[in-house]
């Protein structure tokens, strides 16, 4: 996953990335992973059949910190749910578990092991910035583009258009998207966002994806245009 974000940083202009926003589109997913807990029941009407889900927040070039060398391979094992359960409170569990579908698999284990270790949090502190980044995303006008466009080809213009207008001119160019084949149809899978070296220093008195944008290093958009999947379609 790292080496996705790290390309973030390539022709870096007017910042410095140090962390990666991973935003997925979940119906992408799972188009590709119908037996995973998460996909199986996915609904039209569900909050991440129209919403971005929470992959991750990857530190720049860092992983598994600290980490046993067992963990480390149980967790390239892939079985999740077999790692030890992260330290959450009871409200930042439920935030995530609206965030981040993929907790029914696991995933919040594999991130923290993965990645949250390296960044000097606590798994609570780390798990709630990130999922209120995500939220933010969730109440911009990218959000708003591709569940208005269900369905639809986007392309790279229109989607940086609508980063620019939520988080300002310039913040698209700080933007990657990946996508998938899903049949004979490229479908866009995830954004994966540039952010400062602050995106662990949360600040409780509002919004700041726009300053954590804004700060990072400019990369190259990567795919040029893809389908906004539909739930089971």
């Amino acid at each position: 996953m790292l080496a996705i974000g790290a390309s973030a940083q390539d022709g870096e202009k007017g910042g410095h990335t140090r962390f990666i926003l991973a935003a997925s589109w979940e119906p992408a997913f799972c188009a590709t992973n119908q037996k995973k807990a998460e996909c199986r029941d996915e609904k039209p009407d569900a909050y991440d059949a129209t919403n971005f889900s929470l992959h991750g927040l990857w530190p720049m070039r860092q992983q598994y910190c600290d980490v046993s060398q067992d963990l480390q391979r149980s967790d390239r094992d892939k079985d999740w749910n077999s790692l030890p359960e992260v330290p959450l409170s009871t409200k930042t569990r439920s935030v995530l578990a609206k965030a981040m579908p993929g907790t029914q698999s696991g995933l919040e284990r594999h991130e923290w092991i993965k990645h949250g270790t390296c960044t000097k949090l606590s798994a609570d502190e780390y798990f709630a910035g990130a999922a209120g980044l995500i939220g933010e995303l969730n109440a911009s006008a990218v959000r708003d583009l591709f569940a208005q466009n269900i369905g639809k080809t986007l392309d790279a213009e229109t989607i940086k258009q609508a980063f620019d207008k939520s988080f300002g001119e310039g913040a698209g160019d700080r933007v990657k998207m990946s996508c998938r084949r899903v049949g004979k149809v490229r479908v866009i899978s995830e954004l994966t966002i540039g952010l400062s070296q602050d995106a662990i220093e949360p600040d409780p008195s509002g919004p700041r994806l726009e300053t954590l944008i804004q700060s990072a290093g400019t990369t190259k958009f990567g795919c040029d245009q893809g389908v906004v999947q539909a739930v089971g379609s």
